[in-house]
């Protein structure tokens, strides 16, 4: 006897859509039934044509915890991922107290969140100036990256300059590990906000113009040529614009073995959203044009991204409005950035994608969950429905319409740029190794069900 049966589904792997059931043993996929037959099981799910969709990953989030809980934490960052329909979430090390930067802290980080997720998670590890003795380390306990600046970050890490991303990478190397990177020019950053405040340009205009495109084009093109002159496998996090992601799918082309991500704020808001709308649409690398979000698009239907993410930043509503840890908010330099998204990113995945554009919904699979998988060595465990994964699965219904609201929000800080979409096709049921933990907006008792997923290869 199984344990569940998920019956009626249009099953959505990365090449083909095709009716059937899927049957589940011990948290794994045990069977996959295109005859329509529904087999003796402990439970048995009808999800009446809807749409079964590998579990998605996302592949860049911020939960704050532990550290900064009062922004975010597990229990409310991975129960919003399960009720939006996130199956696995991949950590990033920052905005943490202590970054994720050594064994040590990584052991503590553990025993802190495990008793709260809600979905399972992997770590980035931290890749800064001074760890470079602990890459290995990190490694071996089962991160699945390191995580690198290139451009300005939050005082509680620090960025690489590029000679010390080469000896990174070269270190990285060596046990077959993958180095990630916020990819903008420190310099060209830093110079042009230094322009913007000289010439009393304070608006959101200036704010975009101080993170032009040059500057996230410098840092990838940089990235991309220490990678090959390293053999290091490197991921260029929350990719922007079009021309920066045709570099990235130009090296792939060459054989290197250089991943990439976009977020779903870059596949639906653009800098009008910023100049209208002001501090919810602040993040970096910035929105870009509408045409730029259009073009986006096809790199996300050729294969280029592995990963559309949320980069889930959250924050307090004084930090974006009033004063971030006790300093004032001056201007719009000095607003805290980044857009609160895990909820929300799959459901307005879908409906940009599949319902405005006409995106096959394989192209989800392959972005959101295969991909992803076998970016971050985990593939055979997470991203797709064959027998033996994780019986992991992201359940659609494409005609059910919705419109995102605040008080539905599941985070510690109930606001989003997300907050007014109005969209169809919305994730109605979640599951997770043969568990549902979220159906219809709501969460079964589940917390701390999510467990630590190691990777399974080298990444």
């Amino acid at each position: 006897m199984y344990d569940l049966v998920i019956k009626n589904g249009k099953i959505v792997l990365s090449d083909t859509v095709f009716d059937g059931n899927v049957a589940v043993k011990a948290g794994k996929i045990a069977a996959i039934l295109e005859d329509g037959s529904v087999p003796e099981a402990k439970e048995v799910i009808d999800v009446q044509g809807n749409y079964v969709f590998p579990g998605a990953i996302d592949t860049h989030a911020h939960l704050n915890d532990p550290g900064y809980e009062w922004r975010e934490d597990y229990a409310h960052g991975t129960a919003a991922a399960a009720v939006g329909g996130y199956t696995t979430i991949i950590d990033m090390p920052l905005q943490n107290e202590p970054a994720l930067t050594d064994g040590k802290i990584f052991d503590a980080k553990i025993a802190k969140v495990s008793p709260n997720a809600y979905v399972d998670y992997c770590f980035w590890g931290g890749l800064v100036p001074t760890n470079f003795e602990h890459l290995g380390e990190l490694n071996d306990k089962g991160c699945v990256a390191l995580k690198s600046f290139i451009g300005p970050v939050s005082p509680d890490y620090a960025s690489l300059n590029y000679g010390q991303t080469y000896e990174a990478m070269e270190i990285i190397q060596k046990f077959g590990g993958r180095a990630g990177f916020h990819c903008e020019d420190f310099s060209a950053i830093k110079w042009q906000e230094q322009r913007m405040k000289k010439e009393g340009r304070l608006d959101w205009r200036a704010f975009l113009d101080s993170r032009p495109l040059i500057a996230e084009m410098l840092a990838t093109i940089n990235i991309i040529e220490i990678a090959k002159a390293t053999g290091c496998k490197a991921h260029i996090c929350h990719v922007s614009h079009p021309d920066v992601a045709q570099k990235i799918k130009e090296a792939q082309q060459e054989g290197y073995d250089i991943t990439a991500e976009t977020c779903a704020h870059y596949l639906c808001f653009s800098e009008d959203d910023v100049i209208e709308k002001g501090p919810l649409f602040k993040c970096a690398p910035p929105l870009r044009s509408k045409a730029d979000v259009d073009r986006l698009w096809d790199y996300v239907v050729d294969g280029t991204f592995s990963g559309i993410g949320s980069d889930h930043s959250p924050c307090t509503y004084d930090e974006k409005h009033n004063e971030i840890l006790g300093q004032k908010i001056e201007n719009v330099f000095d607003v805290w950035g980044g857009i609160s998204g895990i909820q929300s990113c799959v459901q307005v995945a879908f409906y940009e994608g599949c319902v405005k554009r006409g995106v096959s919904p394989t192209v989800l699979a392959n972005a959101m969950a295969k991909l992803p998988a076998k970016a971050f060595g985990i593939y055979g465990q997470k991203g797709d429905i064959q027998i033996g994964f994780d019986a992991d699965f992201t359940i659609i219904d494409p005609n059910k319409e919705w419109e995102i609201k605040a008080e539905d929000l599941q985070y510690v800080n109930k606001m989003s740029a997300y907050v007014g979409k109005k969209g169809k096709g919305l994730p109605v049921c979640t599951i997770v190794r043969g568990k549902v933990i979220a159906q219809d907006g709501k969460l079964t008792d589940s917390k701390g069900f999510g467990k630590f997923i190691r990777k399974t290869q080298g990444v």
